[in-house]
């Protein structure tokens, strides 16, 4: 189980920076080792965060690069709650529509997560559970990450790549996400956390009281790869350990 890097900024821009900069340092030694660099994004602060710090960069093989989502709200690309119609806007421009895999939002929403699946599988063959290269994930003030909240059995989901949610306390309610079994077979997972309103969500997620489970966001652990924590002085004004 990986441990968790801390990155700790006082300067939101230089967080943004040192995102963008890991991001295209992982794309570069992705494509290096096996000649493409799948991402997840999340929608959004981290989408964000990452379309305004990579629409311009030019150090990165925009060719290789498969775009998936970790999660995403069910409804039109229109809509301001779509991360892929916010993303299609501000960074698509780079990256073929084929190597981005957005949800189908015609269909209903446990057709709309078999039909991902499906997506996932063009690039990840197999029964195993897919490798991505790097997920992006955010976090609530609740500690939620992807589509994954407090309390929700779909915490519990041990088998499924992606699953349907029809009850999200936060709107819209119907998503899809990645489980947590996916997130921890990523090669990289990184969490981008910003504010105060976080903090206490943070500390929960890293340094849960003992015989405690942490929140969503803590549960992201890679089994075998790295996982690192970006945040601002705010968001991590609550941990003991900030080494």
């Amino acid at each position: 189980m990986a441990t968790p890097q801390l990155h700790i900024y006082s300067d939101t821009s230089k967080l943004q920076e040192e995102v963008c900069d890991f991001i295209v340092a992982r794309a570069s030694a992705s494509i290096s080792d096996h000649n493409h660099f799948s991402v997840g994004l999340s929608g959004g602060s981290v989408a964000k965060i990452v379309s305004k710090g990579l629409r311009d960069r030019k150090d990165i093989d925009w060719s290789k690069v498969h775009i998936f989502y970790c999660d995403e709200r069910h409804v039109s690309y229109s809509s301001e709650d779509s991360t892929h119609g916010f993303i299609q806007k501000e960074l698509l421009v780079h990256v073929s529509p084929a190597a981005v895999y957005s949800i189908n939002h015609s269909l209903s929403v446990a057709e709309a997560a078999q039909d991902y699946v499906a997506k996932i599988r063009s690039l990840y063959p197999g029964d195993d559970l897919p490798r991505f290269d790097l997920l992006l994930l955010g976090m609530g003030p609740d500690g939620h990450t992807c589509s994954l909240f407090p309390g929700h059995p779909g915490l519990l989901e041990r088998e499924r790549v992606v699953i349907p949610i029809t009850d999200s306390p936060k709107p819209p309610p119907s998503r899809i996400t990645l489980t947590i079994p996916v997130l921890n077979s990523a090669r990289c997972v990184a969490v981008i956390s910003t504010g105060g309103s976080k903090a206490d969500a943070v500390k929960e997620s890293l340094e849960p009281a003992s015989g405690v489970e942490p929140l969503p966001a803590g549960r992201a652990r890679p089994t075998d790869g790295e996982l690192h924590w970006f945040m601002d002085e705010g968001a991590a004004s609550k941990l003991d350990n900030k080494a």
